[in-house]
């Protein structure tokens, strides 16, 4: 998801608490805060000899150990409120991908992507997704590329799906 998809999501559910759900089912902390956000550039050069250049914004939660009975989430209009602050003294890149950082004694911190969300009558929930590592140079290193034979064989001619 988009840094501006983000924004318009929190700007269509103000009224609402906003919830994380870190690891199917499992929720990030009521007593949690929006601790920081980065831009990030990331410019690298792969196994390949392949390079790649993109943005990302990077919204960091932290679970305060002082608040650990909270049970009333921060709501949207509160999360939003911090990144229009946040906007004002470093411009985010509404283009960029936007990623949630987070991590507990239970669950190792790591940047999670929005792999979907739930419109609720009191609640934004966002669940969040690990995104696995991948050779991006498959080819050039001589890894075998998976196909899907279903797909493929959907997509062929005769197929009947195309």
């Amino acid at each position: 998801m988009k840094t501006k998809e983000f924004i318009a999501l929190l700007n269509e559910n103000g009224n609402k608490e906003l919830v994380f759900d870190y690891n199917k089912g499992t929720l990030v902390g009521a007593n949690y805060h929006l601790t920081e956000v980065k831009n990030i550039i990331v410019d690298s050069v792969d196994c390949g000899a392949g390079t790649d250049f993109w943005k990302e914004t990077i919204v960091q939660l932290w679970e305060s150990p002082s608040e650990l009975d909270k049970t009333k989430y921060m709501s949207v209009s509160k999360a939003l409120q911090i990144l229009n602050r946040v906007n004002e003294i470093k411009p985010m890149d509404l283009e960029a991908e936007l990623k949630i950082e987070y991590g507990n004694a239970n669950f190792h911190a790591a940047q999670l992507f929005i792999d979907e969300y739930e419109i609720l009558e009191d609640r934004l929930l966002i669940k969040l997704a690990v995104e696995k590592t991948d050779c991006k140079a498959k080819e050039e290193c001589g890894v075998p590329v998976e196909i899907n034979a279903e797909k493929e064989a959907c997509c062929s001619p005769g197929g009947g799906c195309c």
